[in-house]
């Protein structure tokens, strides 16, 4: 599927950015996979890992349109990860959230316009549905401006969708590592956020997986929804350091109790796959008109139910407290 492509990850040197490349070069011969990403230092970090003569070393930043053009040249393929991910920081910092978030997402679209990129994969968030923060909002902008992009593609080959899925076990600035810190150093409690508190729950390498199929399925204009289990944070707690008391701390700004991924007034756009959903466009293409109930793989899918809600707090599945540990695990490898 990817050998001999061109392939692009913005923000590359972040968790997502690490684990696709090691992916990429373990499974296909692209012709180059193009590191972009504003932080030298991880690049030369990520360079002492990947040595191969595909790889390609970017410095540059969404928020430069030009410098987004001309990394996309003679590109096929375009993963969109980079973006300003921790909540409460967006909440103290807005116009750089939406600088990155917003202004970012649109710069990749017309940079991959302009130079006919083939897939673009923006990568979402569980927070752009029904939003409280300000993340999950200009997460939800970046979602619709990536939809969007289909109709301003013309008759270019360039078709755009979108991956969104929950809390990546073990990334930078998550909750396993922060606690993981917490119980190194000899605390003396773990602070809980609220005792129901629930989380989607998806490991690195099935967050590349779903992206590696999104890609496969794609036609345009979809919203890639994967089926994941849930986690209470309470047993995460219990999974990390049983024997340590919590200490319930309130629920911080721009927080959810439980996080959704297909919300009720998009049940009507939504369709049910064996393993994902798929959130279909709400506005009509120009250029065609999709029948998303057949993907490009020929897998099938249906209507959900009016006013369904695909939440961590109802999921069909949750981690017990051994599988938090076995997945908490595989972060170590």
């Amino acid at each position: 599927m990817l050998d001999d492509k061109s392939i692009l990850i913005t923000g590359g040197t972040g968790s997502f950015g690490a684990a696709f490349t090691r992916t990429i070069l373990e499974r296909y011969r692209p012709r180059r996979l193009i590191v972009f990403s504003r932080d030298e230092l991880k690049q030369f970090e990520m360079q002492q890992q990947f040595s191969a003569p595909q790889m390609r070393w970017f410095i540059g930043d969404v928020r430069d349109p030009a410098r987004l053009e001309q990394a996309m040249r003679e590109v096929d393929v375009v993963i969109h990860a980079a973006a300003l991910k921790q909540v409460g920081a967006a909440e103290y910092n807005p116009m750089e959230c939406i600088k990155t978030n917003v202004h970012g997402a649109e710069n990749v679209i017309l940079a991959a316009l302009q130079n006919d990129v083939e897939q673009v994969i923006a990568l979402s968030t569980d927070k752009a549905a029904n939003p409280i923060s300000l993340y999950g909002a200009s997460k939800l902008a970046a979602d619709k401006l990536f939809v969007a992009a289909n109709n301003m593609a013309g008759g270019r080959r360039s078709r755009f969708s979108v991956v969104r899925y929950g809390n990546v076990v073990g990334s930078r600035g998550s909750v396993v590592p922060y606690f993981r810190q917490l119980i190194a150093s000899g605390a003396d409690h773990l602070p809980i956020t609220h005792e129901q508190m629930t989380r989607f729950w998806i490991t690195l390498p099935q967050g590349v997986e779903v992206v590696l199929q999104s890609l496969r399925r794609m036609q345009g204009g979809e919203i890639f929804v994967p089926k994941i289990p849930s986690v209470r944070i309470v047993d995460l707690a219990t999974a990390m350091a049983p024997g340590l008391p919590r200490r319930t701390i309130g629920i911080r700004p721009g927080e959810k109790l439980h996080e959704i991924m297909c919300p009720a007034d998009d049940s009507h756009l939504t369709l049910e796959f064996d393993d994902h959903f798929v959130i279909r466009p709400s506005i009509r293409f120009h250029h065609a008109d999709m029948d998303y109930s057949v993907n490009r793989l020929g897998e099938r899918g249906g209507p959900v139910a009016q006013g369904l809600v695909y939440s961590s707090g109802t999921n069909a599945r949750f981690l017990t407290v051994d599988e938090i540990r076995h997945y908490n695990e595989l972060t170590r490898s």
